[in-house]
């Protein structure tokens, strides 16, 4: 499923569109209304193609987990997620002083911002890292692709105007199968942590939570993305910063590779990834943007198996294929078909509906 833009008065069409940073793009990602530009002035094609960058954020986040693991051999949890978020502002902080942008003002903004920094950043990555102090890194990225289907669920109760199409629910229902038979469901989940997976499902939870929020209460804004996710990820690290003292102590040594697997997990992770994902969001809209969430749990079993060793099964590869199978569905569309005569006058009316609703910067209906 997509989550719309909400109706926008303006005459121009969208061509950039903000929306504040969540750190896994799933099904829900959030696009508030569009920054408008003379019809004259058309964006430049970014260098790469973008399923070049779409490969390189799915390798940077299907590989986060891999880094949290390592983080939290050496560090807190709290901490690790403090330095995630302080190396992931200074990375858009850094684009933010080179484009010349400011923070958004207001305060009613910022209020908003303080509650989606928790439910968006602050949370889920606290959770990740405490869940992977007892859960295999597979394990927490597999848990994080159900996202998609806490949004869709969350969705049908508090986004009336969403309705995902049949077709979206078998792909993402196929999408969560494969999942299933990555964990091994039908052996009952033998030998897992019950306490670590909950953990990460509640972190998987609190994405699309944080997305209808935004949704609801930043829309429409006007500030740009990067103004808004950079002000986003400096309240989630200064909500780090105050709790983390209050149930951890300064570490006595620093290890080297876990402080090293903190900084890319920061600047690669959290700003790269989402200076990516919402450069996508803008590109290609949420709906292709999202597939990210499917290949999250095949690059981390991957990678947790080659690099840390963890147990591989003949689950694995299969559940990749039935995960890739839900993703390709879920981006398919039916065929147009040829439309009788007496329908021609119907087609040609909805067509331009469709046309009067993106002059107006209004997302069509989807299939």
């Amino acid at each position: 499923m997509t989550t719309a833009l909400p109706p926008s008065r303006s005459a121009a069409p969208p061509t950039t569109s903000a929306a504040p940073v969540s750190p896994l793009p799933a099904s829900a990602v959030p696009v508030s209304s569009a920054v408008t530009v003379p019809s004259a002035v058309r964006p430049r094609r970014p260098a790469l193609d973008w399923r070049i960058r779409f490969g390189v954020l799915s390798l940077i986040w299907g590989f986060s987990f891999l880094l949290i693991k390592v983080g939290t051999e050496g560090y807190a949890p709290f901490q690790v997620t403090l330095g995630r978020l302080a190396f992931g502002t200074a990375v858009v902080a850094a684009v933010l002083v080179v484009k010349r942008e400011r923070l958004p003002r207001g305060a009613r903004i910022w209020l908003h911002l303080t509650v989606a920094a928790f439910l968006l950043n602050a949370l889920p990555f606290s959770l990740f890292a405490y869940a992977e102090l007892s859960i295999p890194s597979t394990l927490a990225g597999i848990c994080n692709a159900t996202s998609p289907l806490w949004g869709m669920a969350l969705s049908l109760v508090a986004l009336s105007e969403d309705r995902p199409t049949r077709r979206r629910v078998a792909g993402l229902g196929i999408g969560f199968l494969g999942v299933l038979t990555v964990l091994g469901a039908w052996q009952g989940f033998s030998g897992l942590d019950l306490g670590g997976t909950a953990m990460a499902l509640l972190a998987s939870l609190s994405y699309p939570i944080g997305w209808i929020y935004v949704r609801r209460t930043l829309a429409g804004t006007g500030h740009s993305n990067l103004s808004l996710s950079g002000a986003q990820l400096l309240v989630a690290t200064a909500e780090l910063a105050l709790v983390t003292p209050l149930f951890t102590s300064l570490p006595t040594h620093f290890p080297v590779v876990p402080l090293l697997a903190i900084v890319a997990l920061g600047a690669l992770g959290t700003g790269v990834a989402f200076l990516l994902q919402y450069a996508l969001v803008a590109e290609v809209g949420p709906t292709t943007a999202q597939m990210v969430t499917y290949f999250i749990p095949v690059i981390a079993t991957a990678a947790g198996v080659a690099v840390l060793g963890e147990s591989l099964s003949w689950s694995t590869p299969v559940g990749a294929v039935i995960v890739l199978a839900g993703a390709a569905l879920t981006q398919s569309r039916p065929r147009a078909r040829n439309l009788p005569r007496s329908r021609a006058g119907k087609s040609t009316a909805s067509a331009a509906t469709r046309t009067s609703a993106a002059a107006a910067g209004r997302p069509p209906r989807q299939s």
